[in-house]
């Protein structure tokens, strides 16, 4: 089983793109859960579940820089890219007035030992 806790994320456009939102996970077991800011989002938590294989299975929900809050279901297929950080492919759900469907990627935050820079 992959260990997300204290692994940090952050969501990377279609285009390449990288977005300034980040995300904090925690595990305890195959409990996950996490906190995001930044982006349209003043803040946001996640919990849920991690499978053996990885696989995430999450609830969400953030409060919007416009005031509007947003709740939602999320599944994350984990991938390891060539330099050791895992990619998260998402597919998510959001309910009520903010319904919508979609997919997203995020990719692990590393900060080097030496710098304290985040590397992608």
């Amino acid at each position: 089983m992959i260990s997300y806790d204290g692994r940090r994320f952050r969501p990377v456009g279609a285009g390449g793109g990288e977005s300034d939102r980040v995300a904090v996970y925690q595990q305890a077991g195959d409990l996950i859960w996490g906190e995001f800011s930044g982006g349209d989002a003043r803040r946001g938590a996640l919990t849920g579940v991690c499978s053996p294989d990885g696989i995430l299975d999450f609830a969400y929900c953030i409060v919007l820089r416009t005031g509007d809050v947003v709740s939602g279901r999320c599944t994350s297929t984990p991938r390891r890219l060539p330099d050791g950080r895992i990619q998260l492919d998402e597919v998510w759900e959001r309910y009520g007035a903010h319904a919508a469907t979609g997919v997203s990627r995020l990719e692990e935050i590393r900060e080097t030992a030496q710098t304290g820079v985040r590397t992608p």
